[in-house]
C-alpha cells in the first residue's frame, strides 16, 4: 500500500509531465496487479524455486539465490495487507460485483474482439464508457487521452491499451488535487454535519449508518430532524436514533426546519454531544425555497457553533446515473456541498459514476454504499475502488 500512496503522492506533488512521459508516473493497474493479484502465484514460486534450490549445482544455487534475494527486497518494499484492510478489500468486490459483470465484462468482450486498435475500437469503447455512466464529457476527455498515449507509446494491442485505460481513470478522478475521504471535525466546538439530497436516495439511513460508526469510535451523537416537509420523515429518524442509541431532537412536521436546529444544538450541547447530524428537506423542485432554507440553517449553525457548520454531505443514489449527477449539479448551485455519499453502489452494473461526478462536479466521494449493512458504508478509496470494479482484468 506505501507504493501505491508513494505513487499517488508523487503525481500530486511533482508536475512530471515535462521531465518524464505518462507511462513513467502512471501504472495503478500495475500496481494493484502486484498488490492484489499476484500474492498466490509470487507463493507458488518461491515454493518451486525452494525445492529446485536443493538439486541445484554450487553455483547455480548462487546465482538463483541472488534472485531470490532480489525478490525478497522487492516484497518488502510492499506492505502486506492487514487484516483490516483485508476486510474493506473484500467489501468493496462484493458491493462492485454487479458492476464488473456489465460494465467491465464488456470492456473484456472489446479487447477479445479486436487485434488492433482503430478507430471502430475507440467508438464502441466511447459507447461502453458513455452507458456506464461515465458521462459524456468526461468520456470524451478520457478517449482523446488514450488516443494521445497510443500515439505517443505506439500502442496497437488492445490488451495493452485496457492497462492505460485504468490508469487515466486514475489521473482523471485525483485531477492534480490532494483529496481525502476524511471528514471534517470541529476541534473548538461541536460538530454539525448537515445532510442533503432528493427523497428516495437513502439519506435518512446514511445518516443512521454514520450515527452508528461513530458510537463506535466512542463520539456521543445526536440526530435532529430538519426534514419537517415529508411526512413521516422526523418519526422515521427518530426511530432509527432509538435503534442505534443516540440522542435525538424533532419538532412538529411543518415546523421552522431552522427552529428546530437551533433547538436541537442548543439540546446537544446541553448534553455534552460530540457530533450532531443533521436531516434537511430533499425539495429541489423549488430550488430558491431550498436554498434559502439552507442557507438559513447554516446562519443558524453558524451563530451556535464556533466554526459553523464542518460538512454538508450530499447523498446520491447510484442507479439514478446519469440523474443523480444533475441533482449533484442542482445542489452544487444551492449550497456548499462539501462530499458526496454514494449510495446503492452494490445496485447498478455500470460503476462509472464516481468518476463522472469527481470530474463534471468537482466534488469528492467520502462514503460509498456497498450493500445493506451497516459496514457496508464505508469510506471512499480510491485504489479500494479501482481493483473493486476492474478485478477479473487485473
Amino acid at each position: 500500500m506505501e507504493r501505491i500512496l508513494y505513487f499517488f503522492l508523487l503525481f500530486l506533488f511533482v508536475n512530471l509531465h515535462d521531465i518524464i512521459s505518462l507511462g513513467d508516473i502512471m501504472g495503478i493497474f500495475s500496481k494493484l496487479k502486484k498488490m492484489f493479484g499476484g500474492a498466490e502465484e509470487e507463493k507458488e514460486e518461491k515454493v518451486v524455486e525452494e525445492i529446485d534450490d536443493e538439486t541445484l549445482e554450487d553455483s547455480e544455487v548462487e546465482d538463483d539465490e541472488e534472485e531470490i534475494t532480489e525478490e525478497d527486497d522487492l516484497d518488502e518494499e510492499v506492505e502486506p495487507l492487514t487484516e483490516e484492510k483485508k476486510e474493506k478489500v473484500k467489501i468493496y468486490d462484493k458491493g462492485l460485483s454487479k458492476s464488473r459483470g456489465g460494465f467491465v465484462s464488456k470492456l473484456q468482450d472489446l479487447t477479445r474482439r479486436y487485434s488492433k486498435i482503430n478507430e471502430d475500437y475507440f467508438d464502441e469503447l466511447e459507447e461502453i464508457l458513455i452507458m456506464a455512466d461515465v458521462g459524456v464529457n468526461t468520456v470524451m476527455e478520457l478517449i482523446e487521452k488514450l488516443k494521445k498515449r497510443v500515439n505517443d507509446d505506439k500502442i496497437t494491442d488492445p490488451e495493452e491499451l485496457k492497462e492505460v485505460l485504468v490508469d487515466e481513470m486514475f489521473i482523471i478522478y485525483v485531477n492534480d488535487e490532494i483529496l481525502t475521504n476524511k471528514i471534517n471535525y470541529n476541534d473548538k466546538d461541536i460538530s454539525v454535519i448537515l445532510f442533503v439530497g432528493v427523497n428516495g436516495v437513502g439519506k435518512t439511513t446514511t445518516i443512521a449508518k454514520i450515527a452508528s460508526k461513530l458510537k463506535k469510535e466512542n463520539k456521543k451523537v445526536m440526530l435532529v430532524a430538519g426534514d419537517t416537509f415529508r411526512a413521516g420523515a422526523v418519526e422515521q429518524l427518530r426511530e432509527w436514533s432509538e435503534r442505534v442509541g443516540t440522542s435525538f431532537y424533532g419538532g412538529g412536521e411543518k415546523d421552522d426546519p431552522s427552529s428546530v436546529l437551533y433547538d436541537g444544538i442548543v439540546k446537544a450541547k446541553e448534553e455534552d454531544c460530540d457530533v450532531v447530524l443533521v436531516d434537511t428537506a430533499g425539495r429541489l423542485q423549488n430550488k430558491v425555497n431550498l436554498m434559502h432554507e439552507l442557507e438559513k440553517m447554516n446562519n443558524v449553525i453558524s451563530k451556535l457553533v464556533d466554526g459553523g457548520c464542518c460538512e454538508t454531505l450530499l447523498v446520491i443514489d447510484a442507479t439514478t446515473g446519469q440523474n443523480g449527477i444533475s441533482q449533484a449539479k442542482a445542489f452544487k448551485e444551492i449550497t456548499n456541498i462539501t462530499g458526496i455519499v454514494l449510495t446503492k453502489m452494490d445496485g447498478t452494473a455500470k460503476g462509472g459514476i464516481v468518476l463522472a461526478i469527481k470530474s463534471e462536479v468537482g466534488i469528492p466521494v467520502k462514503y460509498i454504499g456497498l450493500g445493506e449493512k451497516e459496514e457496508d458504508l464505508v469510506s471512499f478509496d480510491i485504489e479500494n475502488y479501482i481493483y473493486g470494479l476492474f478485478k477479473d482484468m487485473i
